[in-house]
């Protein structure tokens, strides 16, 4: 001990700048040894002297790190693993408080008495050890420095409510856990500290509270033991902790420390409590502030003269008695307890056979107990560890190995990492003892490796879990009132100062899903507070877009590319929609007043383009009386009208005002009126819509595909849905109205009192199987007699050769174009413009279903039975090998008016066909009819009824026969 050496004990409160001042006075000197109380410190302090000096003259030295340099002068190390042997000019011992801790008190009080500097030896610690320093040092000079700022206590806060730079500290994992959850919920996120953190992983989070990165630090009371961290308020969450033996309540002075972390440097801090942590009373909280606390009055001491002759030498020194008052004899600590238990090993005891083998006993007894599980397990592991040590001299490198190798693995959450990293500090400890392992660089090296590993997982999954870097920069920013930084990538993909935050679909922000509560509520105000300058710059473009950018969907949506941007809701004419635009209140009125613009133009422009006949139909001046009001009913049913519902207004109509509404593409058919161009698939879809809203639909139906001439019936849809998608139903399928025309054109030849089968053109036109093609004849009022016939040469072509497969988009052509590029002669018009009065029994019953027929005879066709059986009189006979085949049989429908009697007279061959306007036919037929009798008899198959007046103003033919008439005259 060099009594001629200057010792100094340095004493104060928290932040008054003792580390720094040692520090400083030991690079005043050639050499010195610093000696700190957690190996997290000695990292911190030895990274700000080689930052001064170099890493070429500075060592570090703790229990499971070893750096030390060829030329090294200044050694930073824990107080445990202090080299004693070695003279250099400084020495300071910091936190020497820590003498009255019952686990390491010992260590320090031995440091104190025993470790000297050649020139100079510093004390730091709290001012409660001026009198003991005193009394075991009495050459010591005391040199008291002051807090360099102002602490003040500030009572309780929720959490919810904490300043930001606050550190709130937990006497416990699970406390520590959830407390930090809480904060990344409400806050943004929390980094973490605690004691077991390995370096690397303290200090990674110690960088994110630090460069701002969350604005919250929870932790152990590690803090409270020189880490220098900016913090402005510490709030405890709890007043009592496990101390490893039992729980106890925490001195003031032990609060004191903690608090004191609060204020760095010149600036002020405050202390309180939060969460289930009790208000300090009121005395406790003024001597912190004021540091009054008791002095420190004894030392916790062990012997450090040891005797290794045997292990019963060794436990006898370690428990020796001091003889001074000030110290006090230490508990049993880990390391003494370890020795007790391998002590009651036969095998041990067999092995100490010399005083080496102890003192190798006691090193191994004090590698500490890292993972924490039991005495029973460290004894166990400690005992294999001599075992080999004893036997091989060092640990064999297999074995060593294969421990390593279970623990290398970075898969796992924070509490497996944890005691995977605990595990692997014993590995560390060991590799850095000398001797123990025959290649020391490549085992420390190797466990170093694995501990980075590790420590940087649980770094990772620490920041995963506790912090949320978006939440927490963005609060920053909205605090700091700085304008926010926002980006909309190709992917309408949004950041804010380069944070996800969500998606701008078209003129509304989609925040993240992820996002809940205070979070959600942090980054839609950003976002939307960021994203202004975008809206408008966005509005700009979409009001210059091209139409081909913007599109109508079936339910009434707009488009912009493939984001919604507003909706069709009905207006005051039912072919002049209003607009809803999908634009975020915050984005502003001129933007919601730019896109409702140009979605209006859109529409306007899409309208005037698909319904140009229609409109034009609208706005012709030219129309009057009968005409127009038709015109307008016409725009009504957007281009097309069920001829059944307005029967009486087509009778109405005069050969002039059908003309000029024939002028604008109206086409008046048998079943239907319509505008054969509104029948496309694209003023189809549009016109479905605009239906859909003039009804006032929630939800409405989509178009049928395009190209299907007939397609399955919806029960379900809304009334008049077929018709407006420019179908008419006819039992399970309805058949597009055009094509319904030609086949009505069809069946105007056909027979329907006798009956008739279908044509092969029937069957491809509607691209129908037979047996669907029945089911359609029976939807329009047709009767269908199914039966069987022996299948014939003649009877193979017509039906079964030409049945097409179904709703053939080939075979159902586009037939409006067709009709709209091709003339319409008078005949052809006349034959669709008829009088339902003037027309045979048969034919004017189907009008009255919704359908118009000419007075158009044809030649009756032969029953096909009789064919049948006319060909089977007239086959040549058969062979007797012949007549034992099966004869083939075929399935056909034979078709009848719905109405007609069920007694039918016998089919007339040969008979002249009749057909509309032929004035000869008429009078031969005049005065002819047979008188109808009442419902019960039968029916009147006359061909036509009398006449009421000579001339059908219906029918152009006769209208021209009148003129040529007054001519003559």
């Amino acid at each position: 001990m060099q009594q001629s050496a200057r010792v100094v004990a340095v004493l104060g409160p928290t932040n008054t700048g003792k580390t720094h001042y040692a520090i400083e006075r030991m690079l005043a000197h050639r050499t010195g040894i610093i000696g700190l109380p957690l190996r997290l410190l000695a990292r911190e302090v030895y990274d700000k002297i080689v930052a001064l000096r170099g890493p070429s003259v500075v060592a570090l030295v703790t229990g499971e790190e070893r750096i030390v340099p060829p030329r090294t002068k200044y050694w930073i190390c824990t107080v445990e693993s202090m080299p004693q042997a070695m003279g250099v000019d400084f020495v300071a011992i910091d936190e020497v408080q820590l003498c009255a801790d019952p686990e390491r008190g010992h260590v320090f009080t031995d440091r104190i008495i025993n470790m000297r500097g050649l020139h100079e030896t510093l004390f730091l610690g709290a001012g409660t050890m001026r009198k003991v320093i005193s009394e075991l040092v009495p050459e010591a000079q005391f040199m008291r420095r002051d807090r360099l700022s102002t602490l003040s206590y500030t009572g309780s806060k929720k959490i919810s409510r904490m300043p930001a730079r606050s550190a709130i500290v937990c006497f416990s994992v699970d406390n520590l856990y959830a407390i930090a959850e809480l904060i990344r919920r409400q806050k943004g996120g929390a980094a973490v500290v605690m004691g077991a953190l390995s370096p690397r992983t303290r200090n990674a989070q110690v960088e994110l509270y630090q460069n701002g990165d969350v604005d919250y630090l929870v932790a152990t009371d590690a803090i409270g033991m020189g880490l220098n961290l900016d913090i402005d308020h510490v709030a405890f969450a709890g007043l009592s902790k496990f101390d490893g033996r039992r729980m106890r309540d925490l001195a003031p002075n032990e609060l004191g420390q903690i608090a004191g972390r609060a204020g760095r440097g010149m600036s002020d801090g405050s202390f309180g409590v939060t969460g289930e942590a009790p208000p300090l009373d009121e005395g406790m909280a003024a001597a912190i502030v004021e540091n009054r606390f008791t002095p420190i009055s004894k030392l916790q001491w062990r012997n450090s003269d040891l005797n290794f002759s045997s292990i019963d030498a060794l436990m006898h020194s370690l428990s020796i008695s001091s003889q001074d008052d000030l110290l006090v004899k230490a508990r049993e600590a880990d390391d003494y307890l370890a020795l007790q238990a391998l002590w009651q090993s036969e095998d041990i005891r067999q092995q100490m056979q010399h005083p080496e083998h102890v003192r190798l006993l006691w090193d191994i007894c004090r590698i500490p107990d890292f993972r924490g599980i039991s005495l029973a397990e460290h004894v166990s592991l400690l005992s294999s560890v001599f075992g080999h040590l004893q036997g091989n001299r060092h640990l064999p490198n297999d074995w060593l190995a294969g421990h390593l190798k279970r623990i290398d693995r970075v898969e796992g959450d924070i509490d497996t990492l944890s005691m995977r990293l605990a595990f692997v500090r014993t590995w560390t400890y060991v590799s850095q003892r000398s001797g123990w392992v025959d290649d020391e660089n490549h085992w420390r090296e190797t466990t170093r490796a694995v501990e980075d590993r590790l420590s940087d997982a649980l770094h990772m999954r620490l920041t995963q879990r506790f912090v949320d870097r978006r939440t927490s920069v963005l609060l920053r920013r909205l605090n700091q009132k700085e304008a926010l930084l926002a980006e909309v990538n190709e992917n309408s993909e949004v950041t804010v100062e380069g944070e996800f935050v969500g998606r701008l679909e078209g003129f509304q922000f989609r925040q993240d899903k992820d996002a809940t509560g205070q979070e959600a509520k942090t980054i839609k105000s950003a976002a939307l507070q960021a994203l202004t300058p975008h809206f408008h710059l966005r509005a700009d473009r979409f009001y210059n877009a091209p139409d081909t950018e913007i599109d109508f969907t079936e339910q009434g949506g707009l488009l912009w590319g493939t984001q919604a941007i507003g909706k069709l809701v009905s207006g005051d004419d039912i072919l002049k929609p209003r607009i809803t635009v999908f634009v975020d209140d915050e984005a502003g009125a001129d933007v919601t007043q730019k896109v409702q613009r140009r979605l209006q133009h859109f529409i306007d422009r899409k309208i005037a383009s698909l319904f140009e006949p229609l409109i034009n139909l609208q706005r012709d001046e030219t129309l009057t009386g009968l005409a127009r009001g038709f015109a307008y009913r016409m725009v009504e049913g957007f281009g097309i009208l069920p001829r059944a519902q307005v029967a009486e207004d087509v009778k109405s109509l005069d050969q002039d005002a059908r003309g000029a509404l024939r002028k604008h593409g109206v086409r008046f058919g048998q079943f239907t009126v319509f505008m054969p161009l509104l029948l496309k698939p694209a003023p189809t879809r549009l016109r479905l819509v605009l239906w859909s809203l003039s009804k006032g639909l929630q939800t409405f139906s989509e178009a049928p595909p395009p190209g299907l001439v007939t397609v399955p019936v919806d029960a379900h849809a809304e009334s008049g849905h077929d018709t407006i998608c420019g179908y008419r139903n006819a039992g399970t399928r309805a058949i597009r109205i055009d094509m319904l025309e030609r086949l009505a054109d069809m069946l105007r030849g056909e027979n329907s009192r006798t009956g008739f089968e279908a044509k092969a053109d029937m069957l491809s036109i509607t691209g129908m199987t037979l047996e669907q093609f029945a089911d359609l004849m029976q939807g329009l009022g047709y009767q269908a007699a199914k039966a069987e016939r022996v299948k014939t040469k003649a009877a193979q072509d017509p039906v079964a050769s030409a049945t097409p497969e179904v709703d053939k988009p080939e075979i159902a052509a586009d037939l409006p174009e067709k009709v709209a590029s091709e003339p319409v002669d008078a005949a052809q018009e006349a034959a669709l413009d008829v009088n339902p009065a003037k027309v045979e029994p048969s034919a004017a019953e189907a009008l009255s279903s919704g359908s118009e027929r000419t007075e158009t005879l044809h030649e009756e066709e032969q029953p096909a039975a009789s064919i049948a059986q006319a060909d089977s009189q007239s086959a040549p006979a058969q062979s007797q090998s012949a007549e034992t085949i099966e004869p083939e049989l075929e399935v056909f429908y034979t078709f009848t008016w719905g109405h007609v009697a069920k007694k039918q007279s016998p089919p007339r061959h040969n008979k002249p066909k009749h057909r509309a306007g032929d004035e000869k036919q008429t009078r031969k037929s005049k005065g002819k009819q047979k008188p109808s009798r009442d419902k019960k008899g039968p029916k009147n198959f006359a061909a036509k009824p009398e006449k009421t007046q000579k001339i059908d103003p219906d029918n152009p033919f006769a209208a021209a026969l009148m003129g040529l008439k007054t001519q003559d005259r």
